[in-house]
């Protein structure tokens, strides 16, 4: 069962924020499906067969192909920033 203290938590470790009025209809419903999932961990499956797709799966992937690739000077000709022949982006990570 999660609590309001452990949906602070989560909520913390994901960045996500909530307008205080919503957390408790939140939690309800998160306690709801944990209860469904629960239910379902408590099934039987004894000698049934694990179902990977529920329809069946084909490759539908093309051939791989060598081709050539764009010109590189075509490619950075509009780039605002350059640097050794790549692009040179603002830095995001701190």
């Amino acid at each position: 069962m999660i609590t309001g203290k452990d949906f602070e938590y989560i909520a913390a470790l994901s960045r996500l924020e909530f307008p205080e009025e919503e957390k408790e209809s939140i939690i309800e419903q998160l306690n709801i499906m944990l209860e469904h999932i629960n239910r379902i961990g408590g099934l039987d499956t004894e000698g049934i067969k694990p179902a990977y797709h529920i329809v069946p799966a084909v490759n539908v992937m093309r051939k791989d192909m060598v081709i050539p690739s764009m010109d590189r000077d075509k490619v950075l000709a509009n780039a605002p920033d350059i640097r050794e022949g790549c692009f040179r982006v603002p830095k995001i990570i701190k």
